[in-house]
């Protein structure tokens, strides 16, 4: 997995984090397959189309807080993850 100090695009610009769709019992192998990206300040209240429930790794950056809920429109419990 990237370290949380090494999220961003190609052009440099910095990513809060990202989300990954490939599970592995090696940590070497767990960042893979589709990723989904959060931008700074980005407030998505429902996961886009096939991901609800599919990440399996995260890495968030530093400086960023990334909340996720445990049911679509930021309802039921939450939990918030940092670098």
């Amino acid at each position: 997995c990237p370290a949380p100090s090494d999220l961003r695009t190609a052009n440099g610009t910095r990513i809060c984090a990202e989300l990954y769709k490939d599970n592995s019992p090696y940590y070497d192998q767990c960042c893979a397959g589709p990723v989904l990206v959060v931008e700074p300040g980005a407030d998505v209240p429902y996961m886009p189309h096939g991901w609800a429930g599919e990440t399996s790794s995260l890495v968030v950056g530093t400086r960023c807080e990334l909340t996720v809920w445990s049911r679509a429109g930021k309802k039921g419990s939450k939990k918030k993850f940092s670098a």
